[in-house]
């Protein structure tokens, strides 16, 4: 399923969300169950299948590692643990390092040194974002540039799943 498409948005990273959100919603309205309900069941069925496609479609584009994944798998280059490069050694040391110092902040209940954390690893998230944004612009019709910002999607795994793992702490300490 090509989720730009479904949403009738352009194919490229940096789409203006909330202008895409405007248009799931008009599309949910207009596909909503209840609007059907006095139509055949083969047509209710439909409007149900294509208001589920809108659904993940929003859910992929809303996502930036989901809306990457996407623009490669449609550009035909495969994601995914067994398709893509192994992560710079570095980028695991840092985030070996970053997440022994969270376990610390998480230990000691020090939610100061804990944000701190979040904060610079969300500010590495927009680079990585960016870089992807620029990346999937500049290289939209060669798959050979595309394959090569395989690294920065990632790293961009990485550094989500920090930020995940910071949103578990906030909520285990009721933050």
């Amino acid at each position: 399923m090509d989720p730009f498409a479904t949403l009738g948005v352009e194919r490229k990273f940096d789409v203006d969300l909330a202008k895409v959100e405007k248009t799931h919603r008009e599309l949910s309205r207009t596909l909503h169950p209840d609007r059907f309900a006095g139509a055949g069941a083969s047509e209710r069925r439909m409007a149900l299948s294509r208001a589920a496609d809108v659904n993940e479609a929003w859910r992929a584009v809303r996502d930036p590692i989901r809306r990457a994944e996407s623009l490669f798998s449609l550009a035909g280059i495969a994601v995914g643990d067994t398709n893509e490069p192994k992560p710079d050694p570095e980028l695991l040391m840092d985030m070996l390092e970053q997440r022994e110092a969270l376990a610390e902040a998480k230990a000691g209940r020090d939610m100061k040194s804990v944000r701190a954390l979040a904060a610079a690893m969300e500010a590495r998230a927009k680079e990585a974002e960016a870089a992807l944004a620029e990346g999937f612009q500049d290289g939209a019709n060669d798959p050979r540039s595309l394959s090569a910002l395989l690294p920065k999607l990632g790293e961009l795994r990485y550094l989500r799943r920090f930020l995940d793992e910071v949103s578990a702490i906030e909520e285990e300490l009721d933050v």
